[in-house]
């Protein structure tokens, strides 16, 4: 397989595990990494396969079917299941946005020194007009390239200094040490494992079967199966591996400055950027600022553009970024009004610690019966035709599905 030919296959994966990556989760790790150190990378090593098997399943919904998840979801669940769970969706994930743009506006003036309502809004709007007039084929490559922002953090370990042997050691040894890291590990759950991901990446495997002219939903072009299952392994391996290297990387960069000189409250990626200022230099401060920033510019899109997806697609009107404004309304509008709704949430000056707790509740509540409709949806011949999930990913999925329901149980008993 050529260079060339690599990076063509990865897209939808790609693009998904590194949204996994927003604002929002570079807090939930570097809290992570301020309060416990290095003895929670382990979390990074357990998630991945879970995340990996969810995905694939996603994934494969949309390419067999040539539909979205709301599409496949409604023919098993009611319809007012399917109504909870999109307000549920569409809730969390306005609730997201807004802690993220939030966030950038705030990292955006550590840097600048002043201005943070005015950066937000500024990086809402850039958004909105990058989605509503650049078509999917241009915009999907944009969203691939943004996904290299990511390697601030990984920059950031040549900034801090590092023990690696202990960082090896506490990636492969699990342990727990206290209840306060049962909290952690149940939040780490529900940002690596979130339904709006699950809904993207089948959407836009539905948009990439638009984008070629003899390319079809697979029950209807067997024999284009075995090339669309390898892209799609390749892709989503690759994306969730991404995504959890830049996890450990968001860790191991404020374990070491910060936990270490024993700074251990803070309660944002913008305070945990600085934190970092006096302990590890303005260099790590400022990557760690610019990673916010860029991260949030690919995560935002495809927060907003999931519930729209979602939405649109369970009440049968157009949903694909490759139209114009003009042409699919009402997915447009519950793009923008996502958008001003989370930066409502930024004027109304919300807590947003306490709006992400609420947003990782919903996930999580959201995300259990989802996973559980879609590893029956996979089994189904009836939908899925020859392409039903084998048997290792049926079983994967459905250890995904009781890690999240346990997840979901102990959030009551998880101390704040």
């Amino acid at each position: 397989m050529s260079k060339m030919k690599l990076t063509d296959r990865l897209g939808p994966g790609l693009i998904t595990g590194a949204a996994d990556d927003d604002p929002s989760g570079i807090a939930t790790y570097a809290i992570a990494g301020a309060q416990f150190g290095t003895s929670l990378l382990w979390t990074m090593l357990f998630t991945y396969p879970l995340m990996v098997s969810v995905q694939l399943v996603c994934a494969r919904v949309g390419r067999v079917t040539g539909h979205g998840l709301s599409h496949s979801l409604g023919a098993v669940l009611p319809r007012w299941g399917m109504a909870a769970l999109l307000l549920l969706l569409f809730c969390a994930n306005t609730i997201n946005i807004g802690a993220d743009l939030s966030a950038m506006g705030e990292a955006a003036a550590m840097i600048a020194g002043r201005g943070r309502h005015a950066f937000t809004i500024g990086f809402a709007v850039l958004s909105l007009v990058l989605q509503f007039f650049v078509p999917y084929d241009r915009y999907a490559r944009l969203l691939k390239w943004m996904t290299l922002t990511l390697l601030a953090y990984v920059a950031l370990l040549f900034i801090v200094r590092v023990d690696w042997g202990a960082a090896l050691h506490n990636l492969l040894v699990p342990q727990i040490s206290g209840p306060g890291a049962l909290t952690a590990i149940v939040a780490i759950m529900g940002t690596t494992i979130s339904p709006y991901l699950f809904f993207w990446q089948a959407s836009q495997e539905v948009e990439e079967i638009r984008q070629v002219e003899d390319r079809k939903p697979l029950r209807r072009a067997r024999n284009q199966a075995a090339d669309a299952f390898a892209r799609i392994r390749i892709d989503t391996w690759s994306g969730m591996a991404v995504s959890n290297i830049i996890a450990l990387a968001i860790m191991l960069g404020t374990a070491v400055p910060l936990h270490d000189a024993g700074k251990t409250q803070i309660n944002s990626a913008a305070d945990a950027a600085r934190a970092l200022q006096p302990v590890a230099g303005d260099l790590a401060f400022a990557v760690f600022a610019l990673g916010i920033v860029g991260t949030g510019l690919l995560a935002i899109p495809v927060l907003a553009g999931a519930s729209a997806y979602a939405i649109c697609e369970a009440i049968g009107r157009k949903a694909s970024l490759q139209d114009m404004p003009q042409h699919a309304r009402a997915f447009y509008l519950i793009i923008a009004l996502g958008m001003v709704l989370g930066m409502a949430m930024d004027w109304l000056g919300l807590n947003a610690m306490k709006a992400l707790f609420w947003s990782a509740v919903i996930n999580g509540i959201v995300a259990v019966p989802v996973l559980a409709a879609l590893m029956h949806i996979v089994s189904r011949p009836a939908i899925m035709g020859s392409f039903v999930a084998p048997r290792l990913l049926r079983i994967a999925g459905w250890v995904t599905t009781g890690a999240m329901a346990l997840a979901v149980l102990a959030m009551p008993f998880s101390p704040g």
